[in-house]
C-alpha cells in the first residue's frame, strides 16, 4: 500500500506545481479576444456618451439663450405696461381734477 502511495505522489503534480503551469495557448488567445472585444464595446459606449454630452451641452446653451431672450422680452413688456399705467393714472387724475373744478363752480 505504501508503494502505491509513493508512485501516486511521484506521478501526480502537487498543488503548487499546478499553479505554476502556464495556461494553454488557446486560453490566452480566447482571453485576449474577450478583453479586446470588451475594450471595443467600452470605447464605443464612451464615444456615444461623449456625443450625448455634447448634444446636452448644445441644448443647454440653446435653452439658456432662449431664457435670456424671454427675460429681455418680459422686462420690455413690463416697462411698456408701467408706462401705460402712468399714462392712465395721469389721465384719471386729470379727469378727476376737471370734475372737481367743474363742481366747485
Amino acid at each position: 500500500m505504501e508503494a502505491s502511495k509513493s508512485t501516486t505522489a511521484a506521478t501526480s503534480p502537487s498543488s503548487t506545481d499546478l499553479q505554476l503551469l502556464p495556461p494553454p495557448p488557446e486560453f490566452d488567445s480566447h482571453l485576449s479576444s474577450l478583453i479586446y472585444g470588451l475594450s471595443q464595446q467600452v470605447q464605443g459606449a464612451m464615444e456615444n456618451m461623449l456625443k450625448m454630452t455634447n448634444e446636452v451641452d448644445q441644448s443647454s446653451a440653446e435653452v439658456t439663450e432662449e431664457i435670456e431672450k424671454c427675460k429681455d422680452s418680459t422686462l420690455e413688456k413690463k416697462k411698456v405696461l408701467e408706462e401705460e399705467k402712468e399714462h392712465f393714472e395721469k389721465a384719471a387724475y386729470t379727469v378727476l381734477d376737471m370734475l372737481n373744478n367743474g363742481n366747485s363752480r
